[in-house]
């Protein structure tokens, strides 16, 4: 059963963190260091000091309020999920799953792109009736008590969802970690799943004879592999050691912002100036999410579970019809080869920008390659 949901952060735990950003213990940084050794922190001291002195949370809580939030429980798990259906009736059921360092925040632009097309220059035939579930361990999804949930048993628990929606068969779509349960759903559940959409295809795992793979796809898995020995220390973190980081990451707002924002940075289509991506606002609406739910901790813990899934379960082929957007700022892009191997791909589209956050870089783009994509399964 849905329950309504419009939280509102108590005035007390927002005058604690303020008070915690005043007193941050700022780290030295050689000169002229800027973002080469991780995060930036002459950047970090200013958005810092507007997190504590010039951010209205309360506004940007209003504005998340407005939409159709509901609480559920769902193998027995408290779930936290965006209902948005499309306007003038029934429509496509779309799930949409998000990823790391975010939560339903992803999405919160294309919404309503996608349940009013009509209203944003799009064709009114193509609305979706669109959920948007943090998941467990994210955003104001309950955090697992016991072990943490890996992306297979996530995917088990939206076609759960889904049902409990009223939705027997459904479309998919989704990024980062998301791209993966997107997956599995299409996987596990091909019979409800009539087509799904990925920003991603992920870091490649591989396991059989390279030669028999063509040359762009051996090339691929180089970059992966360079990427993940450059780039990767936080994930390694993740998998490994979570609980460490877990303690400084929630005892310190700074030290939070730090290990997000250098990643939307990273990420993302901003030629190196994170605030041409995202707004101040929407950067810090991101984090304070995670400090008011706690979940940093419970998120990063996702990865450890992920890097216990087995090898046969990468393997596995999705032979429901698939469609992958590439984004010229995105990790790892993925040749057409490996997207064939790896799913019944029937759609490639390489947008000219956005980066691994498109749905809140570029959501018009991306809400129109959604609508694209799935237009012909609407039957």
């Amino acid at each position: 059963m849905l329950q309504s949901f419009s939280p509102h952060a108590d005035p007390a735990v927002l005058d604690d963190l303020r008070a915690r950003l005043r007193a941050t213990r700022w780290p030295d940084a050689p000169e002229d260091a800027g973002w080469s050794m991780g995060a930036d922190v002459a950047y970090l001291r200013e958005l810092v000091a507007y997190w504590a002195d010039g951010f209205d949370w309360p506004a940007q809580e209003a504005a998340l309020n407005r939409l159709p939030r509901f609480r559920t429980t769902v193998g027995g798990h408290r779930i936290h999920v965006v209902h948005a259906r499309a306007r003038g009736g029934p429509a496509l059921p779309l799930i949409l799953s998000h990823g790391w360092p975010d939560s339903f925040w992803r999405y919160t632009k294309v919404i309503p792109l996608l349940t009013d097309p009509g209203a944003h220059g799009g064709d009114p035939a193509d609305a979706f009736d669109v959920v948007v579930p943090d998941m467990p361990g994210y955003g104001y999804s309950d955090r697992p008590v016991g072990p943490p949930l890996d992306t297979v048993a996530v995917a088990g628990l939206w076609a759960e969802l889904m049902s409990g929606l009223g939705y027997d068969r459904f479309a998919a779509a989704g990024g980062d970690i998301g791209s993966g349960v997107s997956r599995y759903l299409a996987l596990d559940h091909p019979a409800r799943v009539v087509a799904v959409h990925r920003m991603d295809a992920g870091l490649p795992v591989y396991t059989g004879d390279r030669a028999d793979l063509a040359p762009e796809e051996r090339a691929f898995l180089d970059t992966a592999a360079g990427w993940g020995a450059t780039e990767g220390a936080y994930a390694a973190m993740h998998r490994t050691r979570p609980q460490t980081a877990a303690v400084g990451l929630t005892d310190s707002p700074a030290g939070l912002a730090a290990w997000i924002v250098e990643k939307l940075r990273a990420w993302s289509d901003c030629g190196g100036d994170v605030e041409r991506a995202f707004t101040r606002d929407e950067i810090l609406t991101n984090i304070t999410v995670y400090w008011l739910t706690g979940t940093i901790g419970s998120a990063m813990r996702m990865y450890h579970a992920n890097g216990a899934i087995p090898p046969a379960q990468h393997a596995r082929r999705v032979e429901t019809p698939s469609g992958f957007s590439l984004f010229p700022a995105d990790l790892v892009r993925a040749p057409r080869a490996w997207l064939d191997r790896i799913a019944n791909t029937v759609r490639v589209t390489e947008h000219p920008r956005g980066g691994h956050f498109a749905p809140i870089e570029q959501p018009e783009a991306y809400a129109e390659e959604l609508r694209a994509f799935f237009r012909p399964y609407r039957t």
